[in-house]
């Protein structure tokens, strides 16, 4: 199978390629960009991985830094209190803070990916970065104020993962839905239009022979589930109070920020009312007739000829004007000039359906993915990476080091991609909207709303346009040998994957197809993502780190001008052959990738605009608040909590639970004001170990021998004069 050659934005052999000519920082990053594409492809879930590893990082960084303020050490964030007394400062606070933040990065992987599909290789890729560094891997004390930075790196890891246990993902329980339950039943892609849609307005699950996710992971007889409907209710970064409207289905809960409103929708028997729909759904049909070289029509792709789009629509009747429904693409004119060379751009003329198909693949990041936000991730370090770059936060100021650049660019990168997730699947689970796979079909079994004098007239059907969307007359190739598919509606698309029997040398080409029957340019494995349209992740994503990018370097162009990506002949492309010449991706801005990656998904068969321009919209908005946010961690703004608050004055914590036969085990008491016990009991109630502890002023940490009888649950409890407390924990074997 051909693998996509990532040729700016991939690093091959990541653990050859990486140690030692980066920051540890990057190193951590690159190795966490590695256990996302060995993972299910969960981009809400690896959003919130992305934030957690990187404020672990900064959280390292912070704690030895005189005027920024750490994120979750001696804060409160939702219903969690990570207790801190502080650190002093150590000789050597660079190497202080690598080692804090690679034991805290290597404690969090390894915690987060322990149920991966790729874990042995995360697992492997992780402890041969701590090996290169020289870190012990099994030293695990949370004693941090012995000021041993591999504790509080430690430490940090810890906060972050109990934290993780009740932020609203239900990690617990491997992030499943609560109660979200889909109104449609099952659509069978293999099958003949679309029979048994309920409500044409919601998302439809999609029932597949073999289900292969955008990373690559196979699930044999699967109907992939709503991938994070409730998203909403996790505990954000920047995302306020203010953003959010909470509504009620079924007595059920969805947080939504930024509400766009109800996106355009169908009513049945009126083809007024339902223009809209129409309109966005069948331009996706329309620009399927694009995902074809051999039509062998030219487009100019350089940044001379392309981008530069100044605003956006902001009402769905206005979409006709901002999108070329018939040629593809944008009402964008391009840049008249290379900032930096004070040059025009080259022109870079190819075929539009070579430069079609590979921006369909390239934003989808498949099928070795890292998800969206991780994309952007690779990009970030492709532009950390450029020799024109200066590391001025904002393009001002002094020059700052690498580490400091590193981990101050992946925090806000970080905390935007996961405030975009929130936000984008609060949206997708409220509004539950379907997918063009769905509405296309739906529509295409109606019949034709164009004219009640010619046959198959149904107001909620498809609107003819001659050359991409008629009706089978008598004689049509697509007539059937019965001349049963008379009347029906074709289009002119990419044909499918069943025109595909070797990717390897196969193109499925475009033809005219019964609508019925139509594809989106995705794997029959695939389909569609699992989870509804609006709004686009992708849009909300790519706009947010576009913004991020053009605020942290001040800059909204790539270093140098522009930024580029080369799909070689023959080798990009995954499930057919192609593209049939080089193809070099370029962009003059980060927001020009950004309106790109929003293109990709219509070209695609993902989307249709109105889950696009409502959401580059948003992402605008997440990104700016997200690095507002950001700057008053690291200016020392927002400050700590210097005493543990009353309410979380009498919790208990062990770590690591489950902890195996003996390793050590650490229990953690925020605060005790008197002397206690700890007891230690079996199933049974026989104690195994009991010792008793003076008063205590401060957070403590301290070790219990677990020389238990043998693997099992475990009862830990702590006994004042007037109070008690107990916590379970689960011992294994090695």
């Amino acid at each position: 199978m051909k693998r996509a050659i990532l040729v700016l934005f991939a690093l091959i052999n990541l653990h050859v390629v990486t140690i030692g000519q980066h920051t540890v920082a990057r190193e951590w990053n690159e190795v966490l960009l590695e256990a996302i594409r060995n993972d299910f492809a969960r981009p809400t879930v690896h959003a919130r991985n992305l934030f957690h590893s990187s404020a672990a990082m900064y959280d390292a960084w912070a704690a030895y830094d005189e005027s920024a303020e750490t994120y979750i050490l001696g804060k409160v964030i939702g219903d969690y209190f990570c207790s801190f007394s502080g650190v002093a400062t150590p000789v050597d606070i660079e190497e202080a803070r690598n080692q804090a933040l690679s034991y805290a990065c290597y404690r969090l992987i390894s915690h987060r990916f322990a149920a991966s599909p790729g874990v042995d290789s995360t697992q492997a890729l992780a402890d041969s970065l701590m090996d290169h560094l020289n870190y012990d891997r099994d030293y695990s004390s949370l004693q941090y104020w012995n000021d041993d930075p591999r504790a509080l790196g430690n430490y940090i890891a810890k906060c972050y993962i109990e934290f993780g246990l009740q932020d609203g993902s239900n990690e617990a329980n491997d992030y499943e839905n609560e109660y979200y339950g889909p109104v449609n039943a099952t659509l069978l892609p293999e099958n003949s239009g679309n029979p048994n849609i309920s409500d044409p307005n919601r998302w439809q699950p999609l029932s597949l022979d073999e289900f292969i996710d955008q990373s690559g992971n196979s699930i044999p007889g699967f109907t992939p589930t709503f991938l994070s409907p409730e998203w909403g209710n996790v505990i954000p970064f920047a995302l306020s109070a203010d953003d959010m409207t909470s509504y009620q289905r079924s007595g059920d809960t969805y947080n939504v920020y930024h509400d766009p409103g109800e996106p355009s929708i169908h009513v049945e028997g009126d083809s007024a009312l339902s223009s809209e729909y129409e309109w966005g759904f069948s331009m996706v049909s329309v620009w399927s007739a694009h995902l074809d070289p051999a039509d062998s029509v030219k487009i100019d792709i350089s940044p001379g000829a392309i981008g530069k789009n100044d605003s956006y629509p902001q009402a769905t009747v206005d979409y006709d004007q901002f999108y070329n429904y018939f040629e593809g693409g944008d009402i964008s004119t391009g840049h008249a000039l290379n900032p930096i060379t004070n040059l025009p751009y080259d022109s870079n003329v190819v075929l539009r359906g070579d430069y079609t198909r590979v921006l369909a693949e390239f934003w989808a990041d498949g099928p070795d993915s890292e998800t969206p936000p991780g994309h952007w991730f690779t990009l970030l370090n492709y532009v950390t990476d450029h020799p024109a770059l200066v590391k001025k936060f904002e393009g001002e100021g002094d020059i700052v080091d690498d580490l400091e650049w590193d981990i101050k660019c992946y925090f806000m990168l970080g905390a935007t991609m996961h405030d975009a997730a929130v936000t984008a699947w609060g949206i997708k689970g409220w509004y539950d909207y379907l997918r063009p796979v769905s509405a296309i079909r739906y529509m295409a079994d109606q019949g034709q709303a164009s004219n009640p004098a010619l046959s198959s007239f149904d107001p909620n059907g498809l609107k003819l346009r001659p050359g991409y969307i008629e009706l089978i007359e008598l004689g049509d190739p697509l007539a059937g040998s019965q001349n049963q598919h008379v009347g029906k509606i074709k289009l002119k698309a990419w044909k499918g994957p069943d025109y595909i029997a070797d990717p390897e040398t196969d193109v499925a080409g475009v033809g005219w197809i019964r609508a019925e029957n139509w594809w989106p340019y995705q794997r029959p494995t695939f389909v569609t993502p699992p989870f509804a349209g609006y709004v686009s992740g992708h849009s909300v994503f790519s706009r947010a780190a576009a913004e991020l990018l053009t605020s942290i370097t001040g800059d909204p162009f790539f270093p140098g001008g522009m930024g580029e990506f080369v799909a070689k002949k023959n080798e990009f492309l995954v499930f057919e052959d192609g593209p049939s010449e080089d193809v070099i991706l370029q962009w003059a801005t980060y927001r020009d990738a950004s309106d790109q990656t929003s293109l990709s998904r219509i070209w695609g068969g993902i989307h249709p605009p109105v889950d696009d321009v409502p959401g580059r919209l948003i992402g605008m908005q997440i990104a700016e608040d997200a690095y507002n946010k950001a700057q008053g961690y690291f200016n020392g703004v927002i400050t700590a909590h210097n005493s543990v608050p009353d309410e979380f004055a009498d919790e208990i914590f062990v770590f690591p639970n489950p902890v195996l036969l003996n390793q050590p085990m650490s229990i953690f008491l925020p605060r005790q004001e008197e002397p206690f016990q700890v007891r230690i009991s079996d199933i049974h109630g026989r104690v195994i170990f009991e010792q008793g502890f003076e008063s205590l002023a401060k957070s403590v940490v301290f070790e219990v021998p677990t020389e238990f009888p043998g693997a099992g649950f475990y009862y830990v409890q702590f006994l004042g004069s007037n109070w008690s407390n107990s916590e379970s924990v689960f011992v294994g074997r090695q």
